[in-house]
């Protein structure tokens, strides 16, 4: 939801929460690697848009039924600040992010959490060091988009108050993804978090930026197929289950826009 300086976030915290669930709440933040466009003589960790480098013999990812995907954004591991994140990434390497972007059907095909039949429409891809890869050109009908390199900063990040970690902390008893009677659901606060930052852009790790209800719990739903209420401990727990590799937010020099949402994957 937001990111910015942890002493951003504890200053906040101190003037919005009681000090002991400021502190309870600051326990709470993760750190991501924020993305920004580079300039002068920045180092780019990623790169937006482009061709893609891949191993030759791998295909070109496909989602069955709708088509080939369109590249969106190239990750090289060794330039990321691994050791500051708290997610498992390879140390060394390439991560290919690839997703249906309804080039090729108008945008009838959409790819999203909620929807597990949609998963196929994105793919993430690890090209090693050790294998040789080369420049792909895209599938006959994709555009590739612009490439624009970006710089990697660590940044804590901080969720929405229905975030089942922030409901388990505060309020375990009340039914998930519902607001509920403590200060860091009141719209003070929420108008606060926004105000610190409230620009999707892109990212690699920490808390995910979700327009609705948080990424995992509609994720968590895809998985359990709907079979579960959201008062009951199971969604939550499923939910726990996954956190954010990468976001991706709308790029003008990218030439990107997604609309409603800004494209993500969770693992």
């Amino acid at each position: 939801m937001s990111h910015g300086s942890r002493d951003a976030f504890r200053s906040l915290a101190l003037r919005h929460l009681p000090p002991d669930d400021a502190e309870k709440w600051l326990g709470l933040l993760r750190p991501g690697a924020r993305l920004r466009v580079a300039t002068g003589a920045d180092v780019p960790a990623v790169r937006l848009g482009g061709l893609p480098a891949l191993p030759a013999g791998s295909p070109w990812p496909v989602w069955d039924g709708h088509g080939p995907l369109s590249f969106i954004a190239s990750v090289d591991c060794a330039r990321l600040p691994t050791a500051a994140l708290d997610i498992g990434l390879p140390e060394s390497g390439t991560l290919l992010f690839f997703n249906f972007d309804g080039q090729l059907d108008d945008g009838e095909a959409l790819v999203l959490a909620e929807d597990r039949e949609s998963w196929a429409g994105a793919r993430v891809l690890h090209v090693a060091p050790t294998q040789e890869a080369a420049e792909r050109e895209a599938p006959a009908g994709l555009r590739p988009y612009p490439m624009v390199p970006l710089t990697a900063r660590v940044e804590a990040t901080a969720t929405e108050p229905w975030h089942p970690s922030v409901r388990a902390a505060f309020a375990p008893h009340a039914p998930l993804g519902n607001r509920y009677g403590h200060p860091v659901c009141s719209q003070e606060f929420l108008d606060a978090l926004w105000e610190l930052d409230d620009e999707a852009g892109h990212q690699i790790g920490g808390h995910a930026y979700s327009v609705q209800n948080p990424v995992e719990i509609e994720i968590a739903e895809a998985v359990l197929d709907g079979e579960v209420t959201w008062e009951g401990p199971r969604l939550a727990e499923e939910a726990g289950n996954w956190v954010l590799l990468a976001q991706f937010g709308s790029e003008d020099a990218a030439d990107m826009m997604w609309g409603a949402t800004p494209e993500s994957c969770t693992g």
